[in-house]
Order: C-alpha cells, then sequence, then structure tokens
C-alpha cells in the first residue's frame, strides 16, 4: 500500500513538473510572438518615418526650385520693362 501511494506521489510531482514545464514553454512562445509583432511594428513605423522624410526633402527641393523660378521670371519682367522703358 505505502509503495502505491509513493508511486501515485512520484506520478503526480512528474504530472505537475511537467504541465509546469509545458506552461513556461507557452509563456515563452507568447513572449516571443509578442517580441515578433513589436520588432515588425518598429520596423514598420522607421519605413514610414524614411518615406516621411523623403517627401518632406522632395517638398524642400522644389520650394527652392519654385523660388529659382519666380526670381527668373521676376528678373525676366524686369528686363522687359527696362527694354520697354527704352524704346517708348
Amino acid at each position: 500500500m505505502e509503495q502505491t501511494i509513493n508511486t501515485s506521489s512520484r506520478f503526480s510531482e512528474k504530472e505537475r513538473d511537467y504541465h509546469a514545464y509545458q506552461a513556461r514553454q507557452n509563456f515563452l512562445r507568447e513572449q516571443l510572438t509578442i517580441q515578433y509583432e513589436l520588432d515588425q511594428v518598429h520596423k514598420a513605423k522607421l519605413e514610414a518615418e524614411k518615406r516621411e522624410q523623403a517627401a518632406l526633402d522632395l517638398v524642400k527641393q522644389k520650394d527652392v526650385e519654385f523660388k529659382k523660378l519666380k526670381t527668373l521670371k521676376d528678373l525676366e519682367i524686369e528686363r522687359l520693362k527696362a527694354l520697354l522703358a527704352k524704346t517708348t
């Protein structure tokens, strides 16, 4: 009888240990999944920031080009006014 109780007790301990091990493994898998998802979100955010910065750089470049064209236009208008003033 005592041997049966000891065997049963050892079996219960092994079963508890097994369940504790499985619970730990499940926890670790969940943590790895969460970390992977966080890494993916972070990566997407960095890529979006890069695209945003590229768009801002392009807008700045176009603004500079626009200002140059405006200056050239204004210079051309002044040149034509001066030419017109000479001919009249």
